[in-house]
Formats: structure tokens, sequence, C-alpha cells
């Protein structure tokens, strides 16, 4: 996985507001390299992440789109979109206002929001069966 080091506009990292930047693609290299090594998955809240105007969407910019996108409904609408970099992947939350209430970068397979969970396979199948008989 490449990122460039520098923005779009030849600013260097240093110049970010926050510095966040780079050191969270690193960090989100790290944990795709542990996907890989080992299937280990890792979650980062970018809302606990001090950033700048604009480097969140400087951050969506340098992971860019992958081919999946995923839209849920449930406690309010969220949104599942995979990054270029297969196993990265953006979920961004929101209330029934359509305020983002959440954002994170998922390093996994699959997000787990988007697996059946085995309760909601159980009562799938208990519907199922009464349909059948």
């Amino acid at each position: 996985m490449e990122i460039q080091t520098e923005t779009a506009c030849g600013a260097e990292p240093d110049s970010f507001a926050t510095g966040n930047v780079i050191p969270l693609l690193h960090e989100i290299r790290h944990a795709l390299q542990a996907l890989h090594d080992n299937g280990q998955e890792t979650v980062i809240d970018l809302r606990s992440i001090p950033l700048g105007p604009g480097e969140e969407e400087l951050i969506q910019e340098r992971l860019g789109r992958g081919e999946v996108t995923v839209q849920l409904s449930a406690l309010g609408p969220s949104e599942i979109v995979e990054t270029r970099f297969s196993g990265v992947w953006l979920v961004t939350h929101r209330n029934n206002d359509a305020e983002v209430i959440g954002k994170f970068v998922e390093v996994c397979v699959i997000p787990r929001l988007v697996t059946a969970q085995q309760a909601d396979i159980r009562a799938g199948l208990a519907e199922l069966n009464s349909q059948l008989t």
C-alpha cells in the first residue's frame, strides 16, 4: 500500500493543522499489515483523534473509494464504504436528523455491522419455518 506524503496542493505533512493525518495513515497501514499477517481486526474512531479543518476529508481522499458501498438503516442511517485498499473501510453512522454521530476506519475482512448476528439468523429461521408449515 503506497500513500503519498504530500497533499494534492503540494503542502508538506508538517503544514497540516494537527499533524495527525500522516501518523493516522501509518496506523492504518500497520493495522492492514496485522490483518494480513494474523487476521487481527482494528477499529479507529476518527472522532477521538484531533483533526483540523479539512483533515478528515484529506484522510478520505487519501484512502479513496473501492468497489463496495453498504447502506444500512438501524437507529439511523449508516454507510460503509470500502476504500481503494481492500480490507480498509470507512464507516459513518448518522442519527435520524442526518447528523454524524460516529465515524470509524475499520480494518477487517468485512465490518461486523454487515454480518448476520446469530440471534437474527435464529429469528429468520423461525419465521421461514412458520411460513412453510
